[in-house]
């Protein structure tokens, strides 16, 4: 039998317990009040959103504004701008938490895990000093990051 770790802040979206709208990503880009905003950065065609149920501090999701469910449907200028942004993404991680190293990827359908049908791109920045679930129960040392208080650093760099 194999060893699984949990995020277990996820549990109750997982469950179904989500907000009333049909596409999270597209509320956050019309600025719905059903939900809570953690956008980031925009631009005419994509955004920047932290993400509610970080896996670390500085956990991003960049997204095209149209809704669309896969990486073929992009035009060639969202995924300009999308690379574009993943590097400035990248640029103003490094300055703002000093990350080690990062994980970039698309989770593109229900067999990947995604759980959101409009296409995004994690970045999750991974650092050394991360501390595992056994670790946490452990006690052990934890790395606490709040999603709106790292939308709020990383705004004001976007904007800059």
């Amino acid at each position: 039998m194999r060893d699984y770790l949990f995020n277990t802040e996820k549990l109750d979206y997982v469950k179904g317990d989500k907000p009333d709208v049909e596409c999270i990503l597209c509320a956050i880009r019309d600025r719905s009040q059903k939900i809570e905003s953690l956008e980031v950065f925009r631009n005419d065609l994509v955004m920047v959103s932290a993400n509610l149920y970080p896996f670390n501090p500085g956990h991003l999701m960049i997204f095209p504004l149209r809704h669309i469910q896969h990486i073929t449907e992009l035009t060639s200028a969202e995924a300009a701008a999308m690379h574009e942004l993943l590097a400035r993404a990248c640029h103003i991680l490094d300055e703002e938490f000093a990350p080690s190293g990062y994980n970039i990827g698309y989770n593109i359908g229900e067999g990947s895990g995604a759980s959101i049908p409009h296409l995004h791109q994690h970045i999750v920045p991974r650092y050394l000093n991360e501390v595992g679930f056994l670790d946490v129960l452990g006690g052990a040392r934890i790395v606490v990051s709040d999603p709106a208080e790292a939308m709020t650093c990383l705004k004001k760099r976007f904007n800059s």
